[in-house]
């Protein structure tokens, strides 16, 4: 496992990312990673394009504030419900892309497979029913989902991704964002041309092995 230190650097590295690519603006989104016995995470309020590695603040296992000034993120609890339900995922990202989310707003759904890229990194990205952000609901709403998928979309709420380092937890949120992007110039262009079935077991069959290829 990375020094406690290294994760640091690379969560506001990551943040920094996600503030360029428009993943996130002003104090949105939230960031955690496993780290020995504790979480690191993003603090409450902070605008994450300008954070720096002294801002990361260590909560314990029911989010509860073990180091750092800052206070943890009202999302806290969605990012505990994650590691409970999914015990082989080390980092959680929670963003607000502007593509993803305007699909949920608009009642679009993007639960379909259309890009084979995405098939194997993601698979299925089911939409999440909306729940009030920063309460109990909105770690009910991903029950039933994140055990089952690596990215939500949450109703206009923005997206969930999950991985096994931080960097695959945000490559698949920016592959999300693409894949948005991909989907909405196509509707713009005229119509959305789903995969073919046969074709979409063919990737699913890939994407399963490379899953325990990795195991």
């Amino acid at each position: 496992m990375e020094s406690e230190q290294a994760l640091k650097q690379e969560i506001v590295t990551i943040c920094r990312m996600m503030h360029q690519k428009n993943l996130i603006a002003g104090c949105d989104g939230n960031v955690s990673v496993k780290c020995n016995d504790f979480l690191l995470a993003t603090p409450s309020g902070v605008n994450k394009g300008f954070l720096r590695p002294e801002q990361i603040i260590a909560v314990d296992w029911e989010g509860r504030l073990i180091q750092g000034e800052g206070q943890p993120t009202s999302e806290m609890a969605m990012h505990l419900a994650v590691y409970r339900l999914r015990s082989e995922v080390s980092a959680v990202i929670h963003a607000h892309p502007p593509l993803v989310t305007a699909f949920s707003v608009a009642g679009i759904t993007l639960e379909e497979f259309v890009l084979p890229e995405v098939v194997m990194s993601l698979g299925l990205v089911p939409t999440a029913a909306y729940a009030t952000p920063s309460t109990p609901d909105v770690s009910k709403s991903i029950q039933g989902l994140i055990e089952r998928y690596d990215a939500l979309i949450l109703e206009r709420h923005g997206a969930l991704t999950v991985g096994q380092d931080l960097m695959d937890a945000y490559n698949k949120m920016e592959k999300l964002e693409h894949s948005a992007l991909v989907i909405f110039t196509a509707l713009q262009l005229g119509r959305v041309r789903l995969l073919p079935p046969r074709e979409v077991e063919k990737l699913m069959q890939m994407r399963h092995l490379k899953r325990l290829e990795s195991c």
